[in-house]
């Protein structure tokens, strides 16, 4: 069940991160976050998703955005994927799942006939004021974060 509601307050999180300590929602107050969860490092897609969100970190900033990340993967892994594709944002562990069942993007997800589950890459706009604003569910890794700057930019 999710907790998290466009038109309403974000839920709050504290998650280890790559920077070598825990990193909260409460730290944006008074920015803009774009929230994305991932399923895994180091696979194709996700590896896309986040090499796009590098190649357009400057550009979400100018926008007044910060970018974070989060998927299950422990801080370790993070930190061996943030290195090998020279990542510029922070990646969130959250091995748990709290964080990821408070945002309801754990689904069921089916490979080979084999059900199990996963994380729906998904993401999230928070504005300033910490209100959820827009979320994007069942995202392409390949073309998301060039739709989601175009629309962010009006462009």
């Amino acid at each position: 069940m999710s907790n998290a509601v466009v038109g309403e307050k974000a839920p709050l999180f504290t998650l280890p991160s790559d920077k070598g300590h825990d990193i909260s929602l409460s730290d944006y107050k008074g920015r803009k976050v774009i929230l994305y969860f991932y399923p895994k490092d180091n696979t194709s897609g996700c590896t896309l998703e986040a090499m796009a969100f590098r190649d357009r970190f400057e550009d979400l900033k100018r926008l007044g955005y910060d970018v974070i990340g989060i998927s299950r993967d422990s801080v370790r892994k993070h930190c061996n994927f943030r290195d090998k594709n020279s990542l510029n944002f922070p990646l969130l562990s959250d091995e748990n799942e709290e964080v990821c069942n408070m945002y309801g993007v754990m689904k069921e997800k089916s490979m080979y006939g084999r059900k199990y589950m996963g994380i729906e890459r998904s993401t999230f706009i928070i504005d300033e004021k910490g209100v959820l604003i827009a979320e994007y569910r069942k995202v392409k890794a390949s073309t998301h974060v060039e739709e989601l700057f175009k629309e962010l930019s009006g462009k």
